[in-house]
């Protein structure tokens, strides 16, 4: 009895190290067995969101005036949208002053004829200038034509080429310009004290927007020329954190993955190739969150809002891809 008993033991444990082996095996497909970072592009593309802006009718219908509710609690409906039902005005912030299609600057994808061109002049509310920093949204209608946002456990990543402009272009001002972004959900406790020291804990949904922004470092004209550098947003605490310096015009490719373990992973290389594992930047819980729900992309302009132009900014090939 006692032998019999110890062969089916073993039996059952051989069963178990089989199953357990093969999910692991299972788990680490597509990512990398060490880290479990899903390099951005990655599977199957969605093509009913992002765009390519190739087509030459591309246009923009504005509804002046914008939203500006985090300002003055008015979004000013209905808001602008892009022709084609793939973009729209962010009523937080409203949208960029000129949202255009161009010609795609030298060096971009190799058979790109068009790109998008956004900047801003008026950033907070249209008509009053407040010469402080202000940000406008253009937001890719991703839950409208899918459905919903997708989840985490589908592995989703973005990814869109940037071109930098000559810094002579730029707006002369230090601090961010451009903002490539995502909008995710979670759910966090939130703890409140009773009269007699008692504690209630509730969970509410939360949302958060992980992502790039550029910073632009103006020169002295003479011995310190100008610069700008990336910061990935954010870190377990909310801070921003510094990434690359950029020191010259040309494109960059960004991406953004987010894998089951909630993390958010954040790419960037210069020029326009496809991303790889060796332009892995940091990986991150922002705030300390794990995502559930990645919902959208979006681009934030930043001016001073003093009444000047802030930098040209052009963007193509927004892309959103599911891993599983």
């Amino acid at each position: 009895m006692r032998r019999s008993a110890e062969r089916n033991w073993i039996s059952l444990g051989r069963r178990l190290l089989t199953r357990c082996a093969m999910a692991a095996a299972v788990a680490c497909v597509p990512l990398s067995v060490s880290a479990q970072v899903l390099v951005p592009g990655t599977g199957q593309k969605l093509t009913k969101v992002g765009d390519d802006f190739e087509d030459p009718e591309w246009s923009y219908v504005y509804n002046l005036p914008k939203s500006s509710e985090e300002n003055d609690n008015r979004q000013r409906l209905p808001g602008g949208y892009s022709k084609n039902g793939r973009w729209f005005e962010g009523a937080k912030r409203g949208q960029p002053d000129q949202v255009s299609r161009v010609p795609t600057p030298d060096g971009g994808l190799p058979g790109s004829e068009g790109a998008l061109l956004m900047r801003s002049k008026e950033t907070g509310v249209p008509g009053r200038y407040t010469g402080k920093f202000e940000q406008d949204d253009f937001i890719c209608n991703v839950t409208q034509r899918l459905g919903g946002g997708i989840s985490i456990a589908r592995h989703p990543s973005v990814v869109v080429r940037v071109h930098i402009a000559p810094f002579e272009y730029w707006e002369r001002r230090n601090g961010p310009s451009f903002g490539f972004r995502t909008a995710c959900q979670t759910h966090k406790t939130e703890s409140k004290r009773g009269k007699f020291g008692s504690v209630s804990r509730s969970v509410k949904q939360e949302t958060y927007w992980p992502g790039f922004f550029i910073h632009f470092v103006p020169g002295d004209g003479a011995e310190k020329p100008d610069h700008a550098f990336f910061t990935v947003r954010a870190g377990s605490y909310g801070q921003d954190l510094r990434g690359p310096k950029i020191t010259e015009s040309g494109w960059w490719t960004l991406g953004m993955s987010f894998t089951y373990d909630g993390r958010v992973h954040y790419f960037a290389r210069q020029g326009v190739e496809p991303l790889t594992a060796a332009d892995h930047l940091t990986s991150q819980s922002p705030y300390s969150y794990n995502c559930e729900r990645m919902d959208t992309l979006f681009f934030n302009i930043v001016s001073g809002n003093n009444g000047n132009w802030s930098t040209p900014w052009i963007v193509d090939d927004a892309e959103l891809f599911i891993a599983r």
